[in-house]
């Protein structure tokens, strides 16, 4: 690996935790729930890009670049982690087992429509 490849990495993998970050305020700040809708939408929608991404046949550097990078930095499974035990922690199992199971379900499907959509692309 280049080094210009590995400062392309951690300039992608930063942008994205920024980016994570102010989405994650942004819906925060609409909604007051016990739900971590901010979680769920940002793994969802970065599982379905990078289904996108890893399937439309783009350059394997961008895939890298992109992939690894920015939806590396962007999404985060120590996050919902996190959320799932905060919910257990604060007496609410069912609402935990639901974003665990139905929040995992929902992002791999989500993969799984990237990937249909960038083989069409």
């Amino acid at each position: 690996m280049s080094i210009l490849v590995l400062l392309a990495l951690s300039l992608a993998g930063g942008v994205g935790a920024a980016t994570r970050y102010l989405v994650d305020e942004l819906i925060r700040s609409r909604l007051s729930t016990a739900f971590p809708w901010a979680t769920f939408l940002i793994n969802l929608t970065g599982s379905f890009a990078l289904g996108i991404l890893l399937s439309a046949g783009f350059d394997p550097l961008w895939g890298k670049v992109v992939g690894t990078g920015f939806l590396g930095g962007y999404t985060t499974l120590s996050t919902a982690s996190y959320d799932v035990v905060r919910l257990l922690m604060s007496r609410r199992p069912a609402l935990a087992a639901v974003y665990a199971l139905g929040g995992a379900t929902v992002i791999v499907l989500a993969a799984v429509g990237g990937i249909l959509i960038g083989q069409t692309l």
